[in-house]
């Protein structure tokens, strides 16, 4: 078996960093925000998870200072957005970089649904958002202590839109929403259209 440093991988077999494709598949944070000004904003990211349920709260990682986690700083909230097959396009679309001031629903033909608890509006072609209040915000560090310019923003989950039709038998129907997943290298993703049933032991 391969062994390697980050730092110091074998670049004639692995030209590539292989670090995405290994953590795989990862959802996406479809992110909607509002700065201070009242610029909207909505990106979506690669780095990106649930971290915990009890309250339940989501986390997204910029590299760099972005709109995103500018504006989630600013505002104290942001919007997560599911991103589907259906919207692949619409998704891929958000992440242009464009200039500021340029909303990236109009760019990408999405249309802003109200929020009910927070300023940042939801996707409404999305059939699910979460609500989220900023509780964390975290400049990373490496093992030598240095900061780094990537930056940890946690949100506590506050409201959720779910679009009924996904819902039989008391559970959400995951592989009928289809969600899409970011894969290994640039342009890779998966598709949920399908699960298995492994109970856990006793």
């Amino acid at each position: 078996m391969l062994f390697y440093e980050p730092d110091a991988r074998p670049r004639e077999l692995l030209p590539h960093d292989p670090f995405k494709a290994i953590i795989a598949p990862r959802p996406i944070g479809w992110v909607s925000t509002v700065g201070a000004d009242g610029a909207v904003n909505l990106a979506p990211y690669s780095f990106f998870n649930a971290v915990s349920e009890g309250p339940p709260m989501l986390a997204f990682s910029s590299d760099g200072r972005k709109d995103s986690a500018t504006f989630a700083d600013e505002g104290g909230a942001f919007v997560w957005n599911l991103a589907t097959w259906d919207l692949r396009e619409a998704m891929n679309a958000t992440s242009a970089t464009l200039p500021r001031g340029v909303n990236e629903f109009a760019h990408a033909g999405l249309t802003m649904a109200p929020s009910r608890l927070v300023e940042p509006p939801r996707v409404a072609e999305s059939p699910c958002a979460l609500e989220c209040r900023v509780v964390h915000t975290v400049q990373l560090r490496d093992v030598e202590g240095r900061e780094l310019d990537r930056h940890l923003v946690i949100g506590q989950v506050v409201g959720v839109h779910l679009d009924e039709r996904f819902v039989a038998d008391g559970k959400v129907d995951t592989a009928a929403l289809r969600p899409i997943a970011r894969c290994g290298y640039l342009g890779d993703y998966a598709v949920v259209d399908r699960l298995f049933d492994m109970p856990r032991p006793r």
